[in-house]
Formats: structure tokens, sequence, C-alpha cells
């Protein structure tokens, strides 16, 4: 394709058109999954006071403003309608999903887009493996949904229908980095730089100045680690340590860490899932530590959502949640190499300019 012609253009936009037939068909293919199994879908608003307190996520700011013009309270575009879904679950609402549309700001490349849709689950009364098994069925139906039966991206394929590749995070640091992660953790909840950053430097990581732990985790875990995830089937990685929590509880086996997988496919991250905290005290704790690192890392801190830990307090039932990227699942189910070719209208942002 040629970028002379805009998105739109009849000739572009022609030569796309099959695969977002297919995408449709694969979102069709995950309601009914959803439907035949009691979901309810549900749709909450994109405007939140908190957009989601991820500390290397940016989001989008704007300002709600009353009848009369004035303004009534800064908002945010969420990054994720996480904090919505649980309070309908505090509600009574057992099984839940949605398609979202989310927005990240300061995103962009083959795998990313700062608008794109996110698909989000919750089981009351389940646990993280429930939801291993959610996904299997759900990648088995788009692939097939897809046309070819298997996922694919570029030279690499996982096939859904084989047995998965099932291993903790300190396995994976153990096979494929030879690091003792736990032994190069001292303080499972605040972990220091020193014992990661030695075992590092042993394998010709050598850690930058200003390091903290989670830094130097992802500087070995990109490298070593995420490659050989996800190759010729699905791969869940589970058990997080605990400082890398975000919204789950820690493990019931192992306080050390949490009860949170990622789901990976031919190299790429595709979800994200929780056994879902409910102590209202340690996440907000854990919310004020988040915040604290955003403004040492970037210079920002967004709002907590008050009206999310007051329904944490009011009674969240032990549950279990999961993000997964629909557009990334897409590019899977049709074997495309960049985020545009499954987006039915990209995000057009002009020509860059300075403030």
């Amino acid at each position: 394709m040629t970028e002379d012609r805009p998105w739109w253009h009849r000739d572009r936009f022609s030569a796309r058109l099959p695969t977002l037939r297919r995408r449709a068909a694969m979102v069709s293919a995950i309601r009914a999954w959803f439907d035949a199994r009691d979901f309810l879908e549900v749709e909450t608003p994109a405007l939140q006071v908190s957009p989601g307190l991820e500390p290397h996520l940016m989001a989008f700011a704007t300002e709600l403003e009353g009848a009369d013009g004035r303004v009534r309270r800064r908002m945010h575009l969420h990054t994720s309608p996480e904090f919505a879904m649980k309070k309908l679950l505090v509600g009574g609402a057992p099984r839940i999903y949605q398609m979202a549309r989310v927005f990240r700001n300061r995103e962009g490349s083959r795998l990313h887009s700062p608008e794109f849709t996110l698909l989000e689950w919750y089981r009351a009364g389940a646990g993280w493996r429930d939801l291993v098994a959610d996904c299997r069925g759900l990648l088995q139906a788009a692939a097939q949904a897809g046309g070819e039966g298997v996922l694919r991206m570029g030279e690499a394929v996982a096939d859904p229908f084989a047995a998965w590749t099932v291993v903790s995070v300190a396995d994976a640091f153990t096979r494929w980095a030879g690091i003792d992660l736990m032994a190069a953790t001292d303080d499972p909840a605040a972990p220091s730089a020193a014992p990661l950053a030695e075992a590092a430097r042993r394998i010709g990581i050598p850690p930058h100045p200003g390091d903290d732990w989670e830094t130097i985790f992802f500087r070995i875990f990109l490298e070593r680690i995420e490659p050989h995830l996800g190759q010729g089937v699905p791969t869940v990685l589970h058990d997080y340590p605990v400082s890398m929590a975000a919204l789950s509880r820690p493990s019931r086996d192992d306080p050390r860490v949490a009860e949170r997988f990622e789901l990976y496919v031919c190299g790429v991250e595709l979800a994200n899932a929780f056994g879902e905290l409910t102590d209202p005290a340690v996440q907000r704790a854990r919310f004020i530590a988040d915040m604290d690192r955003k403004e040492r890392l970037y210079g920002v801190r967004y709002p907590i959502d008050e009206d999310f830990l007051a329904a944490l307090a009011h009674g969240m039932p032990e549950s279990a949640g999961i993000a997964l990227g629909i557009d990334r699942l897409a590019m899977l189910a049709t074997g495309t190499g960049q985020i545009e070719d499954v987006l039915w209208a990209p995000v057009d942002a002009g020509p860059e300019r300075s403030a």
C-alpha cells in the first residue's frame, strides 16, 4: 500500500477489507462464546475520574462541563474499564464481559494504538485457573473464525488446540535466563535492586545507574525470556512476584507471589489476569505506591478512584478478572503484522507539530 493516498481510499481500503471481515467474524465468535456461557455483556463509561493507575500507562485528560459551561470536574479517558466493572461485581453481577474502547497516550508501534479495543471479563467465585480455561476456549474460537485454525505472527505459529505451556515466572527465569529470581528478591513486597543487578551482570545484562528492581526484571525478561513465550503453543506465565501484583491478591500457596498470569502467543503479550484483590486498605497502599513511582518516573500523578475503594469496602466477592487485547488477537488470527491492518479506521493524528 502506498502512503500517498488516505486510509479510506478505495484501493487501500479494499486491500484490507478481507482481513477486516475476518476480524468481524472473530468478534462475533467471541460474543457467541460468552453468550453461550451465561455472561452478561456490559457497557461502562469511558470517562472516569481515575483512568487506571498502572505506573507506565499514560492517559488522556479532559474537563467535564455542566450545561452552563462551567467546569465541574477533571476527567480522564479510561485505560481500562476495570474499576467500573468491579463495581458491577459488587452490585451483584456474577459473570460479565465488555469489549471496551480504551485510550493510552504516548503509544504507537506495530502492536500499539493510542485507541484500541480491550476485552475484559470477570467471574465471581472463580480463580485464575478458571480464566485459563476461558482463554483456551476463546483462542480456539478466534483461530477458527480467522479461517486458519492456528495463530500466527510473522514466522511464528501457535496452535491453541494443542496442550498449552504453563510456567511460573520463577521457573521461566531459571529456564531461559539462568537466574534464581526468588533468591535475587530480598524483600518480596519491596525488593532492592542490588541482588537482581548482580544476577543480571553475571549473564551479560549490565544494569544502568539508578535502575530499580522492576526495571532490571524487565530488561532481563524482554531480552532472555519473552522471545520464548507462546512459540508453538500459547504460554501461560503465572505467579508474578508480589511486588508486581497490581490489583491481584497474594497466592495462598506462596505469599511471595501474586495470583496473576499473562498470556503469550507467538512472543506477543495478549492478556493479563488476576485473582482479584478485595482488601481496600491494601489496595489503597498499592495505588499510592504506584502513583509515587509514576511521579518519580514521569512527573505525573492520577487521582485514586475513591468510589472504587468504597465498593471494595462494601464487599467485593472473591473473583477473577482478565483483560485481553482484541486487536492483537485479530492480528494473530489473521496472520497480519501491523495493528493498523486490523483496525477499521486508524487514529489519524495528522502531521506532528510543536506546542
